[in-house]
């Protein structure tokens, strides 16, 4: 009942955004600038779909078909180990939005992302140390490593996930690239989701009580971020490095069970994410006689989300290259009024910035093209964006954009050309920054609408 409540909440979340198609162009409104909620359901479970003669699942053929059956119970999962039986766990499931397998086991990195809800963007990236062979572990054998996805759960609502597989074994040498894996993972979240909410849940192959794991500083400290597990079953007590593994009664939601397979969470500013629940799914995931349908357990944990009232974040509009970037990583949007907004382009739009009354200056973008600034008056703010995405380089760039201000007044930079996307500002709004991608170009933009007169 509660992904079926979820569903009718986010459906008529997403009816507030107008969209009105004609010919090459898009109208569409930013929100609302009211208070958003909803609830949704995630999973992470390794499914152990390596070939039967490898695997150590038991029977994977007639398995994971079952476990498809039954992701339908969730609306964001994450697998691992997804490899030869790929067609029949997506064949058995339902959500409208899945990634692509990137092959089997020795080709692929075994992970995907199933969702209830539509994703931005997506990147697969392999671990930069991984250690292990045949009769010394396998983890060199296939490209493990971490994987992002970009989701609107719900208009204006945008959360960035990442699904995992780090090393395994305990030696030395697995226990370095290990350790390597989690910083490579932080260093990426740094980077890519400055601002934005975030939720990691995945197979770490770590555990607290692991001295040499470091989990805690390494990752949790690091980002900021908490674990679902230690905050919801162990009151935000983490276990003693160390120590004895706590393995408690497997399958068990407990404080003295820890599993490897974690999930993380930070919120965003504009969005804030609550768990309710954690979950070790010891009874769903079994055939008709009890058996578990993996040599992992499936856990899983219900989130909350509530946006700030005072921030709308627009629809998205361009391609997928370029670095991620949010001008909400500064609370300038929030604290200080833009006195000045420039654009910079030519053939395109090569960085876009904003200067607020406190003096801060955020930019994103290149160096290319010419800059154009529009100063704006005390009274007088930026009410209309149109932003042109086109074709260059095997992606989809911003080739133009075009900011009125609620005098009337234009800054343009760049060419017409492709297709277009207007961002007009909810009543009683106005333009407080941008997010989007970039890096030599502006390769996607979207809007931050602040209410006017909101502290």
């Amino acid at each position: 009942m509660t992904k079926h409540r979820s569903k009718i909440r986010n459906m008529a979340l997403f009816a507030l955004t107008a969209v009105l198609m004609t010919g090459n162009s898009v109208s569409a409104f930013g929100g609302t600038g009211n208070q958003q909620s909803g609830t949704f359901r995630i999973l992470t479970y390794n499914i152990g779909g390596l070939p039967s003669m490898f695997s150590s699942s038991g029977d994977p053929k007639n398995y994971i078909p079952q476990i498809g059956a039954k992701l339908h119970a969730y609306d964001l999962i994450h697998v691992q180990e997804d490899f030869n039986y790929h067609a029949a766990l997506y064949a058995n499931d339902t959500h409208p939005y899945r990634t692509p397998t990137s092959g089997g086991a020795g080709i692929g990195d075994g992970m995907n992302f199933l969702s209830s809800f539509p994703y931005e963007d997506m990147d697969r990236e392999t671990w930069t140390d991984r250690y292990g062979l045949i009769g010394n572990g396998s983890d060199e054998l296939t490209p493990k490593g971490f994987m992002y996805n970009q989701v609107k759960i719900a208009d204006g609502v945008y959360v960035d996930v990442y699904n995992l597989h780090a090393d395994a074994d305990t030696d030395p040498k697995s226990q370095a690239a290990r350790r390597s894996n989690l910083s490579q993972l932080a260093t990426y979240i740094e980077e890519y989701s400055k601002g934005h909410a975030v939720i990691v849940f995945g197979d770490t192959n770590c555990r607290y009580t692991r001295a040499d794991d470091n989990l805690k500083a390494l990752f949790v400290d690091r980002l900021g971020m908490k674990d679902v597990w230690i905050e919801k079953i162990r009151n935000g007590d983490y276990p003693q490095m160390g120590a004895d593994a706590l393995l408690g009664v497997s399958g068990s939601t407990s404080p003295d069970n820890e599993v490897v397979d974690k999930i993380f969470y930070r919120s965003g500013n504009g969005v804030t994410l609550t768990p309710s629940s954690y979950k070790v799914e010891n009874t769903y995931f079994t055939d008709s006689a009890g058996n578990q349908l993996s040599d992992h357990y499936g856990i899983s944990s219900e989130f909350s989300y509530t946006t700030d009232s005072r921030l709308t974040y627009s629809n998205l509009w361009g391609g997928s290259g370029g670095i991620a970037f949010n001008f909400l990583r500064s609370m300038a949007p929030l604290d200080s009024k833009p006195v000045s907004v420039s654009i910079r382009g030519d053939n395109r739009v090569d960085a876009v910035s904003m200067t607020y009354a406190d003096g801060t200056v955020l930019r994103n973008g290149g160096t290319g093209g010419t800059e154009k600034t529009l100063a704006l008056d005390s009274d007088e703010y930026i009410t209309k964006a149109v932003i042109y995405k086109n074709a260059y380089n095997k992606g989809d760039r911003i080739f133009y954009l075009e900011l009125t201000t609620s005098k009337g007044r234009v800054l343009a930079n760049g060419v017409k050309s492709g297709t277009s996307l207007t961002l007009t500002a909810p009543q009683g709004t106005y333009l407080a920054g941008f997010f989007g991608r970039g890096e030599a170009n502006v390769d996607k933009l979207g809007a931050i609408w602040r209410t006017i007169g909101s502290r």
